[in-house]
């Protein structure tokens, strides 16, 4: 073997200008793969870091979507065009729920959400001509906020993180919010006017139901990470937060209403509910005595169903001692709620973010086929190359071939010589990469435009280096350096000794 090595490093030094030329190929190829699966790993650290800190948690429980749609921590969405606004329900079972998430002694800490999506406007009239008389609007620009609510005060406890700027969380049973400062800027930058804390402002559902509620700024926030993908915020009470979730008694009818609740009217048929209606109108009309708010009897049942839910859940949050074992956590929930027939499912913090996490997973499927196309071109590139190598060498094959060389020993000649040079051309990309991303990761390059956070999954630009990403590079590299090898020696090899001879 070490004939053959030392036969190999010959060769090369022989053929200096084609070895040059393949190594070079192949340092920028490996240089490209590891800078590129680094970013991609960083990508994902970061947001799986900021989402389990600050959002997520390490599991999430939810209802199970229906057909066709999806839910994660920010709510539900359809695929169905004709009704794209849909609430997100709530938990059903909720006490036994909460039973089965302290049982498991895996669990750090648990704290329940609301989520919705609202707009804010300056006093209590919304106006919505900035939709249409600014053309230019960028996405930044829209005053659009993801409104959260968790259990007080578990909730906070969970996710500390906030850096509260001015003022101070929500005053519990309030319409207090605490606002993102990018809601702020967004929200200056579009009306001309300031927010501060103190002001009184309307909130508005982001969807089709025109509910408007009055609240006051409380206090100002930054995330606990300034590049966080997460999209603007803003923190509320429940009471507050369960109006824009739809989250009253009507909405989750099948619980148990409250014994004040009047349900003679809901017992009746149509037939008869519309005939007291009209005989009550003839009464009042015919009596003179237009008392019109009585035409429709009592509006006990209507007032207690439109209340808000007071225990109702979108979303159970939970942080576990050790997240690595949140898969095992997450099978072991699901199979407790199948068995007991629920209509609710557990996630890890990837599902719990799939609005976020699907958008990085898009780009990380495009940016691998980019680096399977690079690798292919690449291949393709050192095989033509080797071909023309070996084939040029086809007289020095036949030499020693003419002098008892075995063409196992011939092979095992140009495979060494592939192998040095690719390891050594496998090495050096390695470390002009991590020379590479060490001058990037030094520069601190941030940007701060919303579409490119969520894509990029944060702000920074950052590379994460990782012992497998080098491993499984030149692994492969190894074994597409012995694929390209296999064709020309194996042709140079079909040629008889004294043709080959006769080359030379």
């Amino acid at each position: 073997m070490y004939t053959i090595f030392k036969l190999a490093l010959r060769n090369l030094f022989e053929h200096k200008s084609k070895s040059i030329i393949i190594a070079l190929l192949l340092v920028f190829g490996i240089a490209i793969v590891v800078m590129g699966n680094s970013f991609l790993e960083s990508v994902n650290r970061g947001l799986e870091k900021d989402f389990r800190e600050n959002y997520t948690g390490d599991v999430v429980i939810s209802v199970i979507p229906g057909k066709g749609e999806e839910i994660d921590i920010f709510g539900l969405s359809t695929s169905d065009i004709s009704n794209p606004f849909v609430t997100t329900p709530a938990l059903p079972e909720l006490d036994s729920l909460m039973e089965i998430v302290n049982s498991e002694p895996e669990v750090k800490a648990s704290t329940k959400q609301i989520s919705s999506k609202v707009m804010i406007s300056k006093g209590l009239e919304m106006d919505y001509t900035w939709l249409t008389d600014n053309d230019d609007l960028g996405f930044d620009d829209l005053p659009i906020s993801m409104l959260f609510s968790g259990e007080y005060p578990s909730y906070f406890n969970m996710f500390d993180g906030l850096k509260i700027i001015e003022g101070s969380y929500p005053e519990p049973n309030t319409n207090q919010v605490l606002i993102d400062t990018r809601v702020k800027k967004s929200y200056e930058k579009l009306f001309k006017q300031e927010l501060n804390v103190g002001d009184k402002i309307a909130i508005s559902s982001a969807g089709p139901v025109g509910i408007i509620r009055e609240a006051e700024i409380s206090g100002i926030f930054n995330p606990s990470d300034e590049n966080s993908a997460m999209f603007q915020i803003i923190y509320s009470n429940p009471d507050l937060a369960r109006v824009f979730a739809s989250l009253t008694y009507a909405d989750s009818f099948a619980e148990e209403l409250p014994d004040s609740v009047d349900l003679s009217l809901a017992a009746m048929d149509e037939e008869d509910m519309f005939d007291d209606m009209f005989d009550s109108a003839s009464d009042i009309l015919s009596s003179g005595n237009q008392d019109y708010n009585s035409i429709l009897g009592s509006t006990e049942l209507r007032d207690q169903l439109n209340k808000t839910d007071d225990g109702a859940w979108n979303f159970i949050v939970i942080k576990l001692k050790n997240p690595a074992k949140a898969d095992k956590i997450v099978s072991s929930f699901n199979k407790q709620f199948k068995e007991k027939g629920w209509n609710v499912q557990a996630m890890n913090w990837n599902d719990a973010a799939h609005s976020y996490t699907g958008t990085v997973g898009g780009i990380t499927i495009i940016f691998n086929l980019l680096i399977f196309i690079l690798g292919v071109v690449v291949f393709i590139i050192i095989m033509n190359t080797m071909t023309v190598s070996v084939l040029e060498r086809t007289g020095e094959i036949g030499t020693m071939r003419a002098i008892g060389a075995e063409k196992a020993f011939i092979k095992k000649l140009f495979f060494t010589e592939s192998f040095i040079l690719t390891l050594a051309s496998t090495i050096v990309g390695i470390i002009l990469a991590l020379i590479l991303m060490l001058i990037f990761n030094s520069l601190d390059i941030t940007v701060q435009n919303s579409i490119a956070k969520m894509i990029l999954g944060g702000g920074r630009i950052h590379f994460s280096p990782t012992f497998m990403i080098i491993l499984m590079t030149l692994v492969v590299s190894l074994l597409c350096a012995f694929a390209s090898n296999l064709y020309p020696v194996n042709s140079a090899l079909r040629v008889s000794p004294l043709k080959a001879l006769s080359k030379e």
